[in-house]
């Protein structure tokens, strides 16, 4: 689409662009069903004034609103040509990332696009894709390095995104087993004190971990791939002791390791394997007085060759839109009080604040 004259003289200061949809989109993948789409771009551009006639959808206002409408048609024109459909997030985030290009807050040149269009993985009917332009960034980084952390809030696709590349890379044979792990109940991996069996004992902390499989691969086949050793879901206690070649490994929830299992786990490492950490640093359940492993280790190997520390935030939370603005809103708290997660730094643990 491209920006074309019109009959009328726009007001001074004022900008005036129009687009012509390819005869092959119909409109209503551009405006959305009932116009959806359009009532997004017209809330995020409320002093632009946008008008539709057949495939043709004029834009009259400040220039540099209308010159960032006309880059969003033509992103979403770039979506559509690939046969995926634009949702309200998806121009609401392509938006945001034009925004901050806008901005120059971005150090990078991807697109919405570019973002948007990444498969990584398709699986029964539906395709994995990274939604916002970190997601995108930490994908590119698992694919880079040995080695990548993703730290970041709750909902922002840490976990899920490094499951999808972990099935990616063997269902392409760059490696010959996925192993997921996570710290079970805390640090302490107190186990002992829960009752039922061993296996009864850590399935609620590794059944997450067991829901994002089952987006991705054939439920019939996890059975036979966890039986074979191909797949291995365990806590992080079981990895002592281990060397891992040719896997890829996940360590989920790393916030909850302490120093010395983040050691333990790092030098796991074989060869032609990957790893992939991610947590979230404001939802540390250890006890009072036990330092996260996950905050220390970016001061000990952030800057290390082939280890990469990709930092998410509330605006690449991918769940409801409330979550998003809860993270903020913890944040701003913390902020202001000195607090942590909203208790205070000196009481952490079950209890919260800190006796007088």
């Amino acid at each position: 689409m491209t920006q074309t004259p019109t009959a009328h003289t726009p007001a001074q200061g004022e900008a005036r662009a129009q687009f012509t949809v390819p005869a092959q989109h119909p409109m209503v993948t551009v405006l959305g069903s009932g116009d959806s789409l359009l009532r997004v771009i017209e809330t995020a551009f409320p002093a632009a004034d946008i008008h539709v006639r057949g495939n043709e959808i004029r834009v009259v206002g400040e220039p540099r609103e209308v010159a960032m409408i006309q880059r969003l048609f033509d992103e979403m024109m770039l979506v559509l040509r690939t046969g995926q459909p634009m949702t309200e997030d998806a121009v609401e985030r392509s938006i945001a990332m034009l925004r901050v290009s806008e901005n120059g807050t971005s150090d990078g040149q991807e697109t919405p696009a570019e973002v948007l269009t990444q498969n990584i993985l398709s699986s029964r009917g539906r395709t994995i894709r990274p939604k916002t332009l970190n997601q995108k960034r930490y994908v590119d980084a698992i694919d880079k390095h040995t080695i990548v952390f993703g730290i970041g809030p709750a909902g922002t696709g840490k976990t899920y995104l490094a499951m999808a590349k972990a099935v990616q890379a063997l269902q392409s044979k760059q490696v010959n087993r996925i192993i997921l792990t996570r710290p079970a109940v805390e640090a302490g991996e107190r186990l002992g004190f829960l009752p039922g069996t061993l296996y009864e004992k850590i399935d609620p902390y590794l059944r997450p971990l067991y829901d994002a499989l089952h987006d991705m691969l054939d439920p019939d086949s996890i059975p036979r791939l966890m039986a074979a050793g191909t797949i291995e879901v365990a806590p992080l206690a079981y990895m002592r002791g281990r060397t891992l070649n040719d896997a890829f490994i996940i360590l989920d929830e790393a916030q909850n390791t302490s120093p010395e299992q983040m050691k333990m786990f790092l030098t796991r490492l074989g060869f032609d394997s990957k790893i992939v950490i991610t947590g979230d640093v404001t939802q540390v359940d250890l006890p009072s007085g036990t330092k996260s492993g996950l905050r220390q280790v970016q001061d000990i190997l952030e800057g290390l060759d082939d280890v990469h520390f990709s930092r998410l935030s509330s605006q690449d939370v991918v769940r409801h839109k409330l979550v998003g603005r809860i993270v903020d809103a913890y944040e701003k708290y913390d902020d202001t009080h000195g607090t942590e997660n909203g208790t205070h730094k000196g009481g952490r643990g079950k209890s919260g604040h800190k006796g007088k």
